[in-house]
């Protein structure tokens, strides 16, 4: 993001909020454009950036509906099924193992 005013952690003016932030609040961008970023310097690595928008053009977090509370927890509830065994394993099945644990531990299975 060229031209954009930096500051460092912690320093940025009053009034401008990061998306987080604006969420603790109750509040969401509603498509303005970063007016600032945050840079967080660190030792081995590229600073962390966070991008910040202006709190007064912020509007208000739309509600959930009850559509889309119901499309959520249908896709929460794919994420929980084991597609090698079919079951519901109660917690998300993490992308690296691509089934539930007791799946991936399981020696692998012999075709005859």
């Amino acid at each position: 993001m060229a031209g954009l005013p930096v500051y460092r952690w912690r320093l940025a003016p009053e009034g401008l909020a990061t998306f987080r932030q604006l969420r603790v609040l109750g509040l969401r961008p509603a498509g303005q454009p970063v007016v600032a970023q945050l840079e967080r310097l660190r030792r081995r690595r590229g600073p962390l950036v966070a991008y910040l928008y202006r709190i007064d053009l912020a509007r208000p977090v739309r509600p959930m509906t009850p559509a889309k509370r119901a499309a959520l927890a249908k896709a929460n509830a794919a994420r929980r099924i084991c597609p090698q065994c079919g079951r519901d394993a109660g917690y998300r099945i993490p992308s690296s193992l691509g089934m539930c644990v007791p799946c991936a531990d399981a020696p692998p299975s012999v075709a005859a």
